[in-house]
């Protein structure tokens, strides 16, 4: 018999070689029909596989991240399975579950595949699960693994196997498709009932752009019709919110193929609302004793190798600049923290002087591959809402509190909802990570206890913490539940070893001071973009670059229209004039487009009586106003808004 440990502590022996679903289906038929996926002991378990050990189980139904993994990860190989059947000879990479579905990525050997063979795949994968086809998982060796794959011509899957350890290998089969693969996966084909082929694109096989471009083709899959419906509607809602489209719009942004890919050209009206963004969280970092600094560009390539980045990211980094100087080496700024360091080091420092709490809006490069970058959201020059602690470790836990409390506030000004996340190191795989045991375990306890503390409910994940320490990542959800990782928080008591940066404490000694990352917004670039299509592009009047436009009826009424928009300006309501020579309704039509919360029509009866006829947006009219009066209710709302 075997003990397996519930979630809530209960404990209940079993016959060896039960497996989860058994399990499952002893508390209810019911529970057990909605179960996808389990865990044993955190690591992630087949509900079909048995047990043959003691220990703690947790159910993951739909509603779960790890149940809809499991189910887009089987329904991966449902694609594939359907693919070897269509295009035989058909070379396969990897078939990863994403957070909205699936992909596999393909080599069809020169008969490349269109929006035209979608049809024909989903139909052949609707075929297939109908079958019910059990997905059976299976240990092999190495040896018999490259056999396997090599005797049928699979190339990609030989080279995966060449990177494995023997005896950790195993495959998954459904039907008379056989695909190499950790797992885990559903039980059988039969639960996946809607299907949609979404989409194609080029990916270079393994990430490198010196191989071959495969195939990505992209899917989802849902346990019922209804889910798909839904998904298709609140995907035609999220285009209709792109923040390209919407940017393009508000004229906030733009790229040029001649600057370069990745590299947004921030338009004036899109400067400014990052202006404001800046001056909103400078505001609420100087209540909290946050000092701006600026640091460089570019910094030398020594600085990033005491740092540890360009071991790690080097590779991610654009290349190192050479000067006339024999073997001198620059980088573009990857990161802003080893420069917060040098300056940290600038003074001897006491016990006396921590903490310190440099803030900067510092832009850093990374080299982001084309296929991966997507508007703000992906790219390759992006500025950061950079800041770094530095405090004794009896700080520590006060300033981790501190930094949370300005996360929470700034989500709920922009009314997100949000979840937090704890990423602690993986303990199987530690040479992923720098520093000692002792220190790991003392970050990832102040992160614990914060959270404790405030009555955040924070899922821990290992694996996830960055290389220098563990971190407390915010997902917020936008209007159409969509979740994005925005700002974080990290502990790290490793860079200041690196730096060899010190205080001297109280009993005249010197010691090293903790570091804290962080990041409210994440990166500007990013937040636009949610923020863009998290209100649609209908910003809060405080932050919108035009608060007002002012559409004269006919161009007879141009000059007053120009004399009202230069009234408001100077009472600090930001207005523009429309004064093309159209027609009211189709300037009407262009600036709501535009999100305009405002619109202020004048013609002889306004020009008259020195007034102007409210329009707003989404609430239509708002009657005759003077011109002083709108001014002052704008200023209250705002006023209202902006108590930071």
């Amino acid at each position: 018999m075997i003990n397996i440990k519930f979630p809530d502590g209960n404990v209940r022996q079993y016959e060896d070689g039960v497996t989860p679903l058994d399990i499952a289906k002893s508390i209810s038929e019911g529970f057990a029909r909605n179960v996808l996926a389990a865990s044993l002991n955190d690591e992630e378990w087949d509900i079909s596989r048995p047990i043959c050990m003691d220990g703690d189980i947790k159910f993951f139904k739909w509603e779960d991240a790890e149940g809809k993994h499991a189910f887009w990860h089987t329904s991966a190989h449902l694609l594939a399975e359907a693919l070897q059947e269509l295009y035989p000879g058909v070379q396969f990479g990897i078939g990863p579950a994403v957070e909205n579905g699936f992909y596999y990525d393909i080599d069809t050997g020169g008969n490349p595949l269109t929006d035209a063979d979608f049809a024909k795949i989903e139909k052949k994968m609707t075929e297939l699960a109908q079958k019910n086809e059990d997905v059976v998982r299976a240990d092999i060796s190495k040896a018999d693994a490259l056999k396997f794959f090599g005797d049928k011509g699979q190339t990609l899957k030989c080279e995966l196997i060449n990177d494995l350890e023997d005896g950790h290998i195993t495959t998954y089969t459904q039907g008379n498709f056989t695909d190499l693969c950790r797992g885990p996966h559903i039980p059988s084909t039969g639960a996946i009932k809607a299907i949609k082929v979404m989409s194609l694109a080029g990916a270079y096989w393994r990430g490198d752009e010196t191989r071959p471009q495969l195939t990505r083709v992209y899917g989802i899959t849902f346990p019922k019709k209804k889910m798909l419906d839904e998904y298709l509607v609140l995907l035609e809602e999220a285009k209709k919110r792109d923040h390209r489209k919407i940017g393009k719009e508000m004229e906030l942004f733009a790229f040029s193929p001649n600057v370069g890919q990745g590299l947004p050209l921030w338009l004036p009206k899109g400067a400014a609302l990052r202006n404001r963004l800046q001056d909103m969280l400078a505001k609420i970092q100087k209540r909290y004793g946050y000092q701006q600094v600026i640091t460089p560009h570019i910094g030398n390539k020594l600085l990033y190798v005491t740092s540890g980045h360009y071991a790690k990211y080097g590779k991610d980094s654009f290349r190192p600049i050479t000067t006339p100087e024999e073997g001198e080496e620059y980088m573009l700024k990857p990161m802003n923290c080893p420069h917060h360091c040098e300056i940290y080091k600038t003074s001897p420092r006491s016990y006396r002087d921590l903490p310190i709490r440099y803030a900067e809006f510092g832009t850093v490069y990374r080299y982001e591959q084309s296929g991966e970058l997507h508007g703000l959201t992906r790219v390759r020059s992006f500025t950061q809402d950079d800041a770094h602690l530095f405090c004794t470790p009896d700080q520590l836990k006060q300033e981790f509190l501190g930094v949370m409390d300005i996360i929470s506030f700034i989500f709920r000004v922009f009314g997100f909802q949000y979840e937090a996340q704890i990423s602690l190191r993986d303990p199987n795989n530690k040479e992923k990570y720098v520093g000692t045991d002792e220190n790991w375990e003392k970050a990832e306890r102040a992160i614990v206890e914060a959270c404790e503390e405030k009555g955040l409910v924070a899922k821990q994940v290992t694996g996830e913490a960055a290389f220098y320490g563990p971190k407390l990542d915010f997902m917020v959800k936008d209007a159409l539940g969509r979740r994005w990782q925005l700002g974080t928080i990290q502990v790290d008591y490793n860079l200041p070893e690196r730096f060899q940066l010190e205080y001297t404490g109280a009993d005249n000694q010197k010691h090293r001071p903790v570091m804290i990352h962080r990041a409210p917004f994440g990166s500007l670039e990013r937040f636009v973009a949610v923020l863009l299509e998290h209100t649609a592009g209908k910003l809060p009047l405080w932050l919108v670059p035009d608060q007002c436009v002012v559409l004269p009826i006919s161009e007879k009424f141009n000059d007053y229209a120009h004399h009202v928009a230069d009234e408001l300006n100077k009472l600090d309501v930001r207005a523009i004039v429309d004064d093309r020579n159209e027609k009211i309704g189709r300037k009407i039509r262009d600036n709501e487009l535009k999100r305009i919360p405002y619109l202020l029509i004048v013609g002889e009866k306004e020009a008259s009586c020195e007034e102007i006829s409210v329009r707003k947006q989404g609430e239509g009219d708002q009657g005759s106003k003077k011109i002083t009066t709108f001014a002052a209710e704008i200023n209250r709302e705002v006023a209202e808004m902006t108590n930071f």
